[in-house]
């Protein structure tokens, strides 16, 4: 019997693993590449800190990683496209611009103020994540320009064509 159970016990774990592991389409894309990298820096940053005598920093590398974790599963599951209530580019732009800047001040401080190697570690990690944080936010922040003008010439051009059609006075 424990046999028979075994490969679907296996084959519900993977289901469930799957479910909850970024999709292969996804960890391939720009977005995804950028989301992984992002979780990576900041946790090794957050280690990093953990173990130096900068620890007073520990707690804005964890949020960030969280935040970035977060972010990662839900545009993973599609989650992001389900739950409407927020504007996710704008949500994820702010969290880059900010997160870039918070590791930026962070990392100066460390590599600066603090002489042990695992704080000179987690400044350097630090400077990483800010520039794959700044890179985030110029990618965003492109994407949503690029919306924003498609979404203005849509307007703009409709009320001119509805002026069009609903004027009678040319003159013959």
């Amino acid at each position: 019997m424990g046999d028979i159970e075994a490969p679907e016990q296996s084959q519900s774990r993977g289901s469930v693993l799957r479910s909850v592991l970024p999709s292969r389409e996804f960890t391939t894309s720009r977005k995804g590449m950028l989301l992984i990298a992002e979780v990576a820096l900041t946790f090794v940053a957050f280690v990093c800190f953990v173990a130096s005598t900068a620890a007073a920093f520990v707690t804005a590398p964890l949020l960030e990683f969280l935040a970035a974790l977060f972010l990662l599963f839900a545009y993973s599951t599609k989650f992001n496209e389900r739950f409407k209530g927020f504007h996710w580019p704008l949500m994820d732009f702010l969290r880059c611009v900010s997160a870039s800047i918070i590791f930026f001040i962070i990392s100066i401080i460390s590599v600066s103020k603090y002489s042990d190697s695992s704080s000179k570690a987690a400044g350097v990690f630090g400077f990483i994540a800010t520039i794959i944080f700044a890179f985030d936010f110029y990618v965003i922040f492109n994407d949503l320009a690029d919306f924003l003008k498609q979404g203005g010439e849509t307007m703009s051009d409709e009320p001119a064509r509805r002026q069009d059609n609903s004027s009678d006075y040319d003159s013959d």
